[in-house]
């Protein structure tokens, strides 16, 4: 047996304390986790705070996996002008490209035809048509399985066109306050905290995330920007890092590692113990250190990504089913929850994942 009083030294006293309480369920202050950030991502602390999130997330999902879909359908010089963004109309290189309804639903068929995907996204630029998109969601909403769900990831609208976009089909909502919003971006921060009020206040599930992290992001910016998701009720809390995109703004500070970005997804998940609506938690770009951090959800994607600069992402940097159900079993889970809320088994043996 290891000298138990030697290894305590090795972990700080009030680090301890805290993970003692988050294996308990109950989340760190805001304090508690500016401190979590603060350890070097290859410290032994990062290692236990990275551990017991892993732990007090499985507890708290019931070991359960989420397999998500994304569809990227149209892109062109958008006026968000995002610096972190492959679109900004700034720098963007990226040709305009729309997905007919005909494409769209094909590939909306590929993701969903065997029933396990628990939603599809679909996403459009920050500027966008609503009539365009409430025709491409009630033609999805009738090609897809009906325990698939449909969630929109788009840019601002009202209170009625949410109304308008749950009776159509869609029922939730990926919407952020991002990371130096108004600052990396020609966006007011105000406009995208009214969006994610109004997705509440419209009865959608709301998808929040912590993105996209540089490295120039400190431990403080993180965990505000962070919590803006637990205080508002995120259905889904996440953490994605900014990819170097090497013609954009911002490509001068580079990119953190997957190792750091488990940390914060560790972080996330710790802190959204405190929003009993949190239900399940996200890394992006999925990877194995981030699923065994905290999270549990993947997306494959398809069509424009804001992280590639491909016109279709599948195949690049966007994961397809058989590689997200892969790497959830590599992750060590055990069942996948569906759209409906029923289960089954994740294993290697199943049709999907054996293509991985």
């Amino acid at each position: 047996m290891p000298d138990e009083t030697k290894t305590d030294r090795w972990i700080p006293a009030k680090l301890r304390e805290l993970l003692s309480r988050a294996a308990e369920g109950i989340a760190p202050s805001r304090d508690e986790c500016v401190r979590m950030l603060s350890f070097p991502e290859i410290s032994l602390e990062a290692g236990m705070i990275r551990a017991v999130a892993d732990a007090a997330s499985r507890k708290r999902f019931n070991n359960e996996a989420i397999l998500l879909g994304q569809i990227g359908i149209e892109t062109f010089a958008c006026p968000a002008n995002c610096r972190f963004c492959v679109f900004g109309e700034g720098h963007t290189q990226f040709p305009e490209t729309r997905l007919t309804t005909e494409e769209i639903l094909e590939r909306a068929q590929g993701f969903a035809s065997d029933g396990d995907l628990y939603a599809l996204f679909l996403m459009t630029m920050h500027e966008f048509e609503f009539d365009r998109l409430l025709h491409v969601v009630e033609e999805v909403r009738r090609t897809i399985p009906s325990q698939t769900q449909i969630v929109v990831n788009a840019g601002e609208f009202d209170l009625v066109q949410a109304k308008e976009l749950r009776q159509a089909g869609v029922v939730g909502a990926y919407h952020v306050c991002r990371l130096r919003e108004g600052v990396d971006t020609d966006l007011d921060p105000e406009d995208r905290k009214r969006t994610c009020r109004v997705i509440k206040e419209a009865g959608m599930d709301f998808y929040y995330c912590c993105e996209p992290v540089g490295p120039e992001h400190t431990p403080e910016e993180l965990v505000d920007q962070l919590m803006l998701g637990v205080n508002y009720g995120c259905f889904q809390h996440a953490v994605m890092r900014r990819v170097y995109l090497p013609n954009s703004p911002l490509a001068h500070h580079g990119q953190i590692s997957e190792l750091r970005l488990a940390q914060i997804v560790a972080v996330v998940a710790l802190a959204s113990l405190a929003c009993p609506s949190t239900d399940n938690i996200a890394v992006h770009e999925p990877n194995l250190i981030g699923l065994t951090s905290g999270a549990n959800v993947v997306y494959a994607e398809t069509g424009a990504n804001p992280r590639d600069t491909t016109a279709d992402t599948s195949g690049h940097r966007g994961l397809d089913m058989a590689g997200a159900r892969k790497m959830l079993c590599e992750a060590g889970f055990t069942a996948l929850r569906r759209g409906d809320g029923s289960t089954i088994p994740l294993t290697f043996d199943s049709p999907l994942s054996s293509r991985g």
